[in-house]
């Protein structure tokens, strides 16, 4: 509809349709919605990728501070690789990379690691087993306990409590060549 006002001039008189308060809450609803969902789908992605075992796998060589006898390692999940019932016939390398660790936490057999004790974490031996390890570039050996499971880094075949990383001398390096032998 044109009209004329007192000026002289014409315009058009158009009905703009209104928009109300409940469209635009609507609205802002569906973002804060889509905002969530795509957020959601994006931790999703995120833990898939970091579940793979490849992926998970942490190093725990141990690092000195100075000369104090602090030990700074990372955290490990406990996932056994065999249970004791097919422990035996996994296969037992005696030759490898050890490592230590001392973060103070309930081992696999349920017991609570004690840094001091002289104790280890190997991925099939059944719990108990006695282990001596032997340091290949010193000579130096320590009998263990097998009393967790690890070690998670590949091509490690032992880690050693931090006692028993002391008895080797293993400390400085964080990691050592060692061989393996079951006493009993």
């Amino acid at each position: 509809m044109n009209s004329i006002n007192s000026t002289g001039n014409s315009y058009v008189d158009i009905e703009a349709p209104l928009v109300s308060s409940a469209s635009i809450r609507n609205f802002f609803r569906l973002g804060a919605v889509s905002l969530a969902a795509v957020t959601l789908a994006a931790c999703a992605q995120s833990s898939v990728v970091t579940n793979k075992p490849e992926l998970r796998a942490t190093s725990r060589v141990a690092s000195l501070e100075d000369n104090h006898t602090r030990v700074a390692v990372k955290p490990r999940k406990h996932t056994p690789f065999t249970t004791d019932r097919n422990a035996s016939k996994a296969q037992f390398a005696p030759y490898g990379i050890a490592s230590f660790y001392s973060d103070e936490q309930q081992t696999a057999n349920g017991e609570n690691f004690n840094p001091n004790a002289l104790t280890a974490a190997h991925p099939t031996l059944p719990f108990g087993t006695q282990l001596r390890v032997t340091n290949v570039a010193t000579g130096q050996s320590v009998t263990v306990r097998v009393n967790d499971r690890g070690p998670f880094v590949p091509g490690r075949v032992v880690d050693v409590s931090y006692s028993a990383a002391k008895t080797l001398g293993m400390v400085g390096g964080g990691i050592a060549e060692v061989k393996l032998d079951v006493v009993q």
